[in-house]
């Protein structure tokens, strides 16, 4: 939850600069834009507001070029062979490289400050739908009180204004004693209530203009938007500049809703039309219920809407889609600034992948994976084709754990820490919890047991600004080393997903990485498993273990054949049980059913 938060705040602060914006802009247009089309701009940032709260990650246009285009194949497989086979079949290299080499990672808890703000915002929202629930109940109060209004002349006038704005459905008109000014209510079941004063002194043009504004709002949905405000000022309570951004979206509504009634009036009858709101503005008063829409307003809001009346001019065609076309283009630039609200563009979870020249074929695996979430990635290097098994958590950035061994041991030998002829590592005599461990080890006996003690040897040598810039250098994941140079790549800072794990895979294959021949073949020769008389095998395990739970398993790699090579990345998460050793079976199980491996 304090990661939540945090990215929640820092999207706070862009839906801000983006209320500041819309603000601006409103301005800037105000004499190009109608004020139906002002009021439709704010329906663009109340979706931007839900933004943070949905599921989704939202991608690039290279990304949407290539979604809109589809996918060039799907395919699915059966559960067929399963690793024991393969293996059977095979020349081992050395049998621990299927085993979990792991120790556990201990997670603290969260920050109490992040739980404490939290927390608030959570109390927040309950005191707020308490306060919406309020109203709601003395709405509902208001509706059982309300009668059908028996008034001839009003009810005449009525079917008169319906027709006159062109409503079919048949809306009953209540009266009450309970308000000043007439409003609308409902959202699926719509209707209007009249204060029994403004019957009781009925005016027959004041009427109309009052029952012809209120069918504007059923018109143009205005009710839902009133909810879409509540929801809004819900989960947005502690931001002045949401609160702000509302108020100006119900004084925006208002002013659509006159010049709506204006446009069904001739101009002679704009000035009794101001009369109108002037004659009533002492009578009227704001209405208490947000799920209501109607004519009521401050003072001050009363003037805007009298200025707007006075200066009112009915749009011409060239106006008019001269408008059209500018409320598009800020419309676009709106949208645009979506990945800047959502609370997963505020971090690097995702690898944002440029798709747009890759050929891609979905495959469904559900079979393999069983109760694992998680992906399997395939790169075709003959065919230039990736086959990807949910692209959602393919794109996923998760710590690497393990599998990060192949380029630290890459970068030990680029700083000349080991060597290709002379890898060995002294033990430094601390007891492990693995026998393999516990004695000095080359880079391929480290790499084949995975032994924490030798990587981390190097690292301490290697140091964090030789680490960075390496990890820059390959462009490895998100990048980012924090804490103790011992656990940055397990369960901690450093994540990659599976995508990226095999475009780097391709790039250390082809030796395209920018480091020494000698050294990047030293690395291959380390995570060689196994090998056929037509192909080799080369691949590494990887497991995240929290709390002595395993959360989080890789296996990666790529095979070589006469002709061809293929690169795989396979990651899998649950509550326990996502070992390396079971991605590894995974994979192993697809690339045999496919025919890759044998």
């Amino acid at each position: 939850m304090t990661d939540f938060m945090i990215r929640f705040f820092i999207c706070n602060i862009a839906i801000s600069i983006i209320i500041g914006i819309l603000l601006a802009v409103k301005r800037l247009f105000k004499h190009c834009l109608s004020n139906r089309l002002q009021y439709n701009l704010w329906f663009l940032l109340l979706g931007l507001l839900m933004i943070p709260f949905l599921p989704l990650r939202f991608i690039g246009l290279p990304q949407i070029l290539s979604l809109l285009s589809g996918f060039d194949s799907s395919s699915a497989f059966h559960t067929g062979t399963a690793v024991g086979e393969a293996v059977e079949n095979s020349q081992i290299a050395d049998a621990n490289w299927l085993n979990d080499f792991v120790l556990s990672v201990d997670k603290k808890a969260p920050s109490a400050a992040g739980s404490i703000l939290f927390g608030i915002w959570l109390a927040g929202i309950v005191l707020m739908i308490l306060l919406a629930a309020k109203s709601f109940l003395r709405l509902h109060a208001l509706k059982t009180s309300a009668l059908p209004v028996q008034n001839q002349k009003v009810r005449s006038l009525y079917k008169c204004c319906l027709a006159e704005a062109g409503i079919t459905k048949a809306i009953p008109i209540y009266s009450t004693a309970f308000l000043k000014s007439p409003v609308m209510v409902g959202l699926f079941k719509p209707c209007i209530y009249l204060p029994i004063h403004l019957i009781s002194d009925y005016q027959e043009s004041s009427m109309r203009y009052m029952l012809l504004h209120e069918l504007q709002h059923y018109k143009y949905k205005d009710a839902l938007a009133s909810y879409l405000m509540i929801v809004a000022g819900v989960f947005y309570w502690f931001n002045p500049f949401v609160w702000y951004a509302l108020k100006e979206m119900r004084n925006d509504r208002e002013l659509a809703c006159d010049t709506s009634v204006l446009e069904l009036l001739d101009e002679n009858s704009y000035i009794d039309y101001g009369n109108t709101l002037i004659n009533f503005a002492e009578k009227i008063s704001l209405t208490s219920f947000p799920f209501a829409s109607g004519l009521s307003g401050t003072i001050s809001q009363m003037k805007r809407r009298i200025i707007n009346i006075a200066s009112y001019e009915k749009p011409n065609r060239q106006k008019r889609w001269k408008g059209t076309v500018i409320f598009i283009l800020i419309a676009i630039g709106l949208i645009g600034l979506t990945p800047f609200v959502s609370t997963y563009a505020a971090n690097t979870e995702y690898y944002q992948w440029n798709t747009s020249s890759k050929t891609i074929a979905e495959l469904d695996c559900s079979a393999y994976f069983e109760a694992f979430e998680g992906s399997f990635v395939l790169y075709n290097l003959q065919d230039d084709t990736w086959n990807i098994h949910d692209m959602e958590h393919a794109a996923m950035r998760v710590s690497p754990n393990s599998t990060y061994k192949i380029y630290d041991a890459l970068f030990g030998l680029e700083e000349d820490i080991i060597s290709p002829d002379d890898s060995l590592l002294p033990w430094n005599g601390e007891i492990y919890p693995f026998e393999t461990w516990n004695t000095d080890q080359t880079l391929n006996s480290a790499m084949s047991s995975s032994v924490n003690w030798y990587f981390q040897t190097m690292d301490r040598q290697l140091g964090a600004d030789s680490i960075y810039k390496y990890l820059q250098k390959i462009g490895y994941g998100n990048e980012h080393i924090a804490g103790d140079l011992s656990s940055y790549w397990l369960e901690s800072s450093l994540k990659i997903s599976p995508i990226e794990q095999v475009e780097l895979l391709t790039q250390l294959h082809a030796d395209n990485l920018g480091f020494a021949a000698e050294n990047t073949n030293a690395v291959k020769d380390s995570i060689q498993l196994f090998s056929s008389e037509n192909s080799t095998f080369y691949g590494k395990t990887g497991t995240g273990r929290i709390n002595d739970h395993d959360v989080n398993g890789w296996f990666i790699g790529f095979i070589e054949t006469f002709d061809n090579t293929y690169f795989f990345a396979t990651n899998i998460k649950a509550d326990q049980q996502a070992t390396g050793s079971n991605a590894a079976e995974i994979t192993m199980s697809i690339l045999s059913d496919m025919g890759i491996w044998k």
